[in-house]
């Protein structure tokens, strides 16, 4: 069963010229570390209230929980193989992964026996990452991968929530944690923090496909908006105004082309 079927049951039974970021490693898993707490201190029943009658809801939550399962597992087998991850970024990954355990902790709290069971994984996706727990370089390009995707995923289901504002406060904390963690990936890769179609660092350029885009609201063209503005400083800037643009914005994804990245990790369900 694939899993554009699983989540089709489950809604039938429910109805490099910038200047680097400066802040350090240490600085950036404070913050996630607090916003993560925060998540995991929203109570559970509120949530339960919330969409006991919205089975878009509880798709939704399901769809994320599959993300944390699948982010859970990956770093748990990585932190697991030994000599893998260099001493200098265990700790980063050991506090992601924690992260990641507990967002599938409070999902499964969240949805009681709606929730889903955890499927299984391969993360050489039928042998097309084969050393992803031998070479850390992969391993890293992975992570990158799934972090991204879950931020843009996350986004993507925020308009479902809209009806249930403690559920979509409890989704939006645990996106922005999942936004940090992709960023700290990115700087210990020697990325730049912000996403772009440009600069993938080798992980599945569908994971960013359509974000760069220049418009907002299929309307607004930011290319003139920021054009007037660096046109003294710049030689080429109408090159340097959509560089700007396509990276000052992030884009959702939607749930189906979240899953067509995700389907060749999930072996079972």
């Amino acid at each position: 069963m694939n899993l554009f079927n699983i989540f089709s049951d489950i809604e039938k039974k429910d109805a490099e010229a910038y200047e680097r970021v400066e802040f350090t490693r240490r600085k950036l898993l404070k913050t996630t570390a607090f916003a993560a707490v925060g998540t995991a201190g929203l109570l559970t029943t509120t949530l339960n209230k919330a969409y006991a009658a919205d089975s878009d809801v509880v798709d939704v939550l399901n769809f994320a929980l599959l993300l944390e399962y699948l982010e859970a597992e990956f770093y748990a087998k990585g932190l697991e193989k030994g000599g893998l991850i260099p001493e200098s970024d265990r700790m980063v990954f050991m506090k992601i992964g924690e992260h990641e355990k507990q967002h599938v902790e409070f999902l499964k709290s969240a949805l009681g026996s709606a929730a889903i069971s955890k499927p299984g994984f391969d993360f050489t996706a039928g042998g097309k990452f084969p050393t992803v727990f031998s070479d850390y370089s992969t391993f890293l390009v992975l992570s990158q991968a799934f972090e991204d995707l879950g931020v843009r995923a996350y986004k993507g289901q925020a308009p479902r929530l809209k009806g249930n504002k403690d559920v979509l406060l409890s989704a939006l904390k645990i996106h922005s944690v999942e936004a940090r963690h992709a960023a700290d990936v990115r700087l210990i890769r020697g990325l730049r923090v912000w996403t772009s179609e440009q600069e993938t660092g080798g992980a599945p350029a569908a994971v960013y496909e359509g974000e760069n885009l220049l418009y907002q609201h299929d309307a607004i063209d930011l290319i003139s908006l920021v054009t007037p503005k660096i046109v003294q400083r710049e030689s080429n800037p109408e090159m340097m105004a959509e560089k700007i643009v396509r990276e000052s914005f992030d884009e959702p994804l939607t749930k189906e082309k979240v899953l067509a990245i995700a389907s060749p990790f999930v072996v079972t369900a």
